[in-house]
């Protein structure tokens, strides 16, 4: 059975606010009623991060709202989701997390063409506020000159 219809939920305060170290793919497991809220778009990860718990990575604080045409056998729309990665980059991204202090957070809530709802985490370590405001200075001078370059070929 091919889905084409994808779905693309994206961070946007993710690149942001933090510095992309490295990323992955990984699946989740989910509900009924949730991967079908999925496919109508009705999801966000814009506040989520991701934490261990018993050597295995759950997603915390990803809101995916009811589905609308479910009965009472609705899900929690703000519940923790288990990841689902292989081995050894459980134990990679772990050992990067306790010793270095690093973060993980979802980039992008897609769902593949299979129709399998997957969720593109990043190992990313904090900005500080002057990388923020080198991040804005550079954003609006590459605006600036595409302006400029778009008047001069007019």
């Amino acid at each position: 059975m091919a889905i084409n219809k994808t779905v693309k939920i994206k961070n946007r305060k993710a690149r942001f606010e933090y510095e992309i170290l490295d990323k992955y793919t990984a699946g989740i497991v989910l509900r009924g009623t949730e991967i079908k809220a999925i496919r109508e778009g009705q999801a966000s990860i814009a506040e989520s991060f991701c934490e261990f718990s018993n050597g295995e990575l759950f997603v915390i604080n990803m809101t995916i709202q009811e589905y609308s045409h479910a009965t009472h056998f609705n899900h929690a729309p703000k519940s923790e989701r288990k990841l689902l990665l292989n081995r050894n980059e459980l134990k990679k991204l772990g050992k990067e997390v306790k010793n270095t202090g690093l973060t993980i957070i979802p980039l992008v809530l897609f769902t593949n063409d299979k129709g399998l709802a997957k969720l593109e985490i990043a190992l990313c370590r904090g900005k500080r506020e002057f990388d923020k405001r080198e991040t804005m200075k550079d954003r609006d001078s590459k605006r600036d000159l595409s302006r400029i370059k778009k008047s001069f070929n007019n």
